[in-house]
């Protein structure tokens, strides 16, 4: 069973089994439909498509964040309609080098089902054949076993926030308050660290090496207990994939705060800082 990452060669040699799942999760944040119009074009056969906005999130309220974390009922809805079980092995991929695959990676694992992989290298990793349309799995029942360690909410974090290590996910120019082309304020929570999602990759859209990731990570945790990390990001999507980088290097156990940059700047009493 895979449970970090996969390889294209891999998935190519399992395409024709029902245990196995494939999600594809490509999404654009300025175009919301352009991600289905392209997997309903050409995607891995047998793959369903989930929606950022639409499966992958719940609804907004306007303070709780631009992709809020669906509740549990929804996710077992989603994975059950998905065919997933606990006998199957999902494999999700997206065209960002996991960017938006690694939260549905995550979603999984927080209800306890640990098979689970992001294709490494994306879809442009993949040189076997490609089909059109829409597709379905036959439905299964998904039974979650919720694992609360691995999310941390702003109620709890807000009153404690310098008791954990901060990992923001954005940007430099995101972090630093220079810019904010998504949300109403910009800068960062006080105190965090700014490990941008995207250096996880190397030239070729694939995950660093364990050893290579563990010395990133291990730069900004050093002794610190990984209980005590929490990772964010804008909207808590691109935080998942520090996580799931963190996971490749064998670095386990800190924790996602969903609703990120988006909700707590959405509260003018939260401090703020820039730079």
């Amino acid at each position: 069973m895979h449970s970090d990452l996969i390889s294209a060669d891999e998935v190519l040699t399992k395409l024709d089994r029902d245990d196995w799942a494939i999600v594809d999760t490509r999404f654009y944040l300025p175009e919301p439909e352009r991600g289905k119009a392209e997997y309903l074009d050409a995607h891995i056969p047998g793959a369903v498509y989930a929606h950022l906005d639409h499966d992958l999130s719940g609804p907004r309220t306007g303070n709780n964040g631009r992709h809020p974390m669906p509740s549990v009922e929804h996710m077992i809805d989603r994975f059950s309609q998905w065919g997933i079980d606990e006998s199957v092995q999902v494999v999700v991929y997206d065209n960002a080098g996991g960017q938006f695959a690694s939260r549905l990676w995550w979603m999984l694992r927080y209800l306890g089902h640990d098979a689970v992989a992001v294709l490494d290298g994306s879809l442009s990793s993949y040189d076997g054949e490609l089909r059109d349309g829409p597709e379905k799995r036959a439905p299964r029942k998904f039974t979650p076993k919720t694992r609360q360690a691995m999310r941390i909410d702003v109620e709890a974090l807000a009153p404690h926030r310098d008791d954990y290590l901060l990992i923001d996910a954005r940007a430099g120019e995101r972090f630093r308050g220079e810019i904010e082309p998504l949300d109403p304020v910009a800068g960062h929570i006080p105190g965090a660290h700014d490990l941008p999602s995207g250096a996880n990759l190397d030239d070729q859209g694939r995950f660093l090496s364990a050893e290579a990731l563990r010395q990133r990570f291990e730069t900004v945790i050093g002794e610190r207990d990984t209980s005590e990390v929490v990772c964010y990001c804008g909207s808590g999507v691109t935080a998942c994939h520090n996580l799931l980088a963190m996971e490749v290097a064998a670095i386990r156990g800190a924790r996602l705060y969903p609703g990120s940059w988006s909700e707590w700047c959405a509260d003018d009493t939260r401090p703020v800082e820039t730079g």
